[in-house]
This record gives structure tokens, sequence and C-alpha cells, in this order.
């Protein structure tokens, strides 16, 4: 997975709790990223999900 950065978009996978959702990066941390989910039954929640929970990035930040 290439470095994450603040604004890109980032694919969730689906837990037992929510669906696989999009996903706005604004903070990175060493074990997780900040930032708020965009769609599904999360969306405009902020969150802090691990790396291993994000399956791709869908956009990347300009």
């Amino acid at each position: 997975m290439t470095e994450l950065q603040p604004d890109d978009i980032v694919v969730i996978r689906a837990d037992e709790d929510w669906p696989e959702h999009l996903f706005r990066v604004d903070y990175v941390f060493d074990d997780c990223v900040g930032g708020y989910s965009l769609t599904g039954p999360l969306a405009g929640e902020y969150g802090e999900p691990e790396f291993d929970l994000i399956l791709r990035v869908h956009t990347q930040s300009n």
C-alpha cells in the first residue's frame, strides 16, 4: 500500500459491525488513521481504523 496522506480516501473492509465503506483520512498515526466515514451507516462519524482494516486506496489526495 502506498504511504497514506491526509485527504486520501480509502476503502475500509467490512466487519460484523459495519459494511465495506469509504473513509477520508484526516490524520495518519503510527498504527491507524483518523478521519470520517463517507458512506454507509457510519457516514459522518469520526473513527480511527487500524491499517489492517484498509483494503486499498480509493482516491489519493493531490
